[in-house]
C-alpha cells in the first residue's frame, strides 16, 4: 500500500505543481483540506494539502505541502512556488 500511496502522492503533486500561484493561495493557504484520490490499484486515499508562506517574515513566496494516506507519518512532499509561478530552488 505505500507504493499506491507514493504513486498517489506524485500525482497530485504534479496535479498542484499545474495550478496558478493566485489559486493556490485562495484555496490552501490558512486553509489546509483533505479531499479523497483514486490509486491506480483502484484504492482511496485521503489527501492533505496546505499552503504557508516559506518566509514568513518576506511573504511573497508559497510553500504547498501534500500528504497521502493516514497514519502516525504519512509519505508528504512540497514544492515552492513564487508569485510569477517559477518554482523556488529547481
Amino acid at each position: 500500500m505505500r507504493a499506491e500511496e507514493r504513486q498517489v502522492l506524485a500525482q497530485e503533486v504534479e496535479r498542484w505543481r499545474l495550478t496558478s500561484y493566485d489559486d493556490l493561495r485562495a484555496q490552501w493557504q490558512d486553509a489546509p483540506g483533505a479531499y479523497e484520490a483514486t490509486g491506480p490499484g483502484g484504492r482511496t486515499h485521503q489527501v492533505e494539502v496546505e499552503a504557508c508562506w516559506d518566509d514568513p517574515s518576506r511573504p511573497g513566496d508559497l510553500r504547498v505541502v501534500v500528504a497521502v494516506g493516514s497514519g502516525f507519518s504519512p509519505p508528504t512532499a512540497s514544492f515552492i512556488v513564487a508569485a510569477d509561478g517559477s518554482f523556488v530552488g529547481e
